[in-house]
């Protein structure tokens, strides 16, 4: 590179105070608003109403009065855990589950009277670390007023993630595709989860900062292009990657699975210079210390605790003891079942959609991708084809490889932490070089991709409300006249709230991507000023005019 084009390319000095300053009230945004939305849907959601919330909740409830593991009983098939009477357990709680026609009034009060002090809960012996992050409210409250703050305590920390990863998002010039691909983090199926009891909400929230971390930190090591060389230090950044690649690798026990294949993808996507960079600064190995002391507690755990799934008896989950190429095809067969439940099928899979409600998720998504597609270049196309390659064949190998052990127990929202990564990296290839020519669009296309999504996550929240409320098969009018049963605060209150803020969000997304936080004018050096030596002088220009007078430099290095 010339001394005129390195002087056009030359970053702001990217103090990480300065940086972190500018960038804060993003992170405090996207967390206060992930917040609000996970606890509307804390609260709407009856108890235990959420895929295997009950075995998440009970294990927490023990973990945190000294019981991590639980104890086998003679003929009780899964690991048993004590409960206090203020958690006294009855399969009548989860009465209305697989029989969408019958609201979520008829079960038995959590902690009554005549529920037993024990549960078999299938996750006992899960990594620990998520349930004393999410247990300890089941001390100061009993009862379903415990599930509730567990649930809030679980949303609360999703949210930090979600706010970690637009901060970073945001912290470079070109970011304004950005808010547009972290809306997808934002849509309801996962918004759902991080206000539920269960791992899987985490796993997915630590991924999606993750996957923006990490290509942000690989910009930071490459460099050779002022308009992706995040405002934030690189210290700060290693401490988003670490924090969110030992939460992810700990989350649940294919972690490290998943890690190694978040990490894989962003050093293609970003080649070969940015990560030997990373791998030959000794500053590095601190985080990746950490990263690595995180895995092997994952992998330790795992080995020595027995969360590998046992072997289930034929009526489990189809196919116990199948072949991997049966297991293989049957998972392929069914990944477009796998999609619609990713986008939003809720409670045990037993509340879909109407199908015309998920095509406004699908127009938002495919007008992201497709223009994605339509200017990347050939890195890019390269690694997009492997992330949506990744979110097909990974589900079908690992469950090829186990179906024979557990059968087919495969889920949508298993796949939610690649499927985000889509949308994640077709912004960030928008927000790059290869989008300079559609940059103009941003502003539009968020907009309008942004308000289907709102209507589809209010239209999503309404109809899981009123299966809980009244029932399907009857008049949404059955809500407001005779409402068999209310949520915490009344339902009107919780939807209105959510509405609101899915709205809030929206126009938050479109403001983000007219102007990012950090300003298109900033450390770009007229090149002209350069070669007369008067540098120090003249105005920055735009990143645009940079780009008109030294193209060649810019691009080749």
């Amino acid at each position: 590179m010339t001394a005129a084009a390195a002087a056009v390319v030359k970053p702001r000095a990217t103090g990480g105070t300065t940086g972190l300053a500018r960038t804060t009230k993003v992170f405090w945004a996207a967390f206060a608003l992930m917040a609000l939305l996970t606890t509307m849907w804390s609260l709407a959601s009856p108890i235990f109403s959420v895929p295997d919330e009950n075995a998440h909740a009970t294990k927490a409830i023990a973990q945190v009065r000294g019981q991590v593991l639980g104890y086998q009983v003679e003929g009780v098939k899964h690991t048993v855990v004590d409960l206090p009477p203020e958690y006294s357990y009855s399969q009548t709680i989860v009465c209305y589950l697989f029989a969408p026609e019958i609201p979520a009034n008829c079960g038995f009060e959590l902690g009554g009277d005549g529920g037993a002090d024990w549960f078999p809960t299938w996750v006992s012996a899960y990594n620990p670390l998520y349930y004393y992050a999410v247990g300890w409210p089941s001390l100061i409250l009993d009862g379903s007023a415990g599930i509730y703050g567990m649930r809030i305590i679980s949303g609360l920390l999703c949210a930090a993630f979600a706010g970690l990863a637009f901060q970073v998002a945001m912290s470079v010039r070109r970011s304004r595709w950005m808010p547009l691909g972290l809306a997808f983090v934002f849509t309801p199926m996962i918004t759902y989860f991080f206000g539920s009891v269960n791992p899987n909400g985490l796993e997915i929230a630590s991924a999606a900062a993750l996957w923006v971390s990490l290509l942000r930190l690989l910009q930071h090591f490459d460099g050779r292009d002022a308009g992706t060389v995040s405002s934030l230090s690189r210290r700060y950044l290693w401490f988003v990657v670490s924090i969110s690649s030992i939460v992810l690798v700990t989350a649940r026990s294919l972690g490290p699975l998943w890690l190694v294949l978040v990490v894989l993808l962003c050093f293609l996507a970003c080649g070969w210079h940015p990560v030997k960079r990373l791998f030959t600064t000794p500053a590095s190995y601190v985080g990746l210390a950490f990263i690595a002391a995180g895995g092997i507690f994952s992998i330790v755990w795992t080995l020595s605790g027995g969360s590998l799934s046992g072997q289930a008896e034929a009526s489990d989950a189809p196919l116990v003891g199948a072949t991997f190429l049966q297991g293989f095809a049957h998972t392929l067969r069914t990944t477009p079942d796998y999609l619609l439940q990713a986008i939003g099928f809720f409670g045990w899979l037993d509340t879909p959609l109407p199908v015309h409600v998920y095509w406004l998720f699908v127009a938002a998504f495919g007008l992201l991708a497709l223009l994605a597609v339509a200017t990347a270049g050939r890195r890019s196309l390269v690694t997009l084809a492997g992330i949506i390659g990744a979110a097909i064949f990974v589900p079908a190998l690992v469950q090829g490889y186990s179906v024979g052990q557990t059968g087919i127990i495969w889920q949508g929202r298993y796949g939610l932490f690649l499927y985000v990564g889509v949308a994640i990296f077709a912004a960030w290839v928008l927000s790059g070089r290869d989008g300079r020519r559609v940059a103009y669009l941003a502003p539009r296309v968020t907009a309008l991709a942004g308000s289907l999504l709102a209507v589809y996550a209010a239209f999503a929240f309404l109809l899981v409300l009123k299966r809980y409320v009244v029932g399907r098969g009857h008049p949404i009018s059955l809500m407001f006249s005779d409402p068999t049963w209310q949520p915490p605060l009344g339902w009107i209150a919780l939807a209105s709230v959510f509405v609101l803020t899915t709205a809030a969000f929206a126009v938050w997304c479109v403001r983000l991507s007219v102007t990012p936080v950090e300003d298109d004018t900033t450390g770009v050096v007229d090149a002209r000023a350069v070669s007369s030596g008067r540098a120090g002088s003249v105005p920055a220009a735009s990143e645009a005019q940079a780009e008109r007078l030294a193209p060649r430099e810019l691009t080749h290095g």
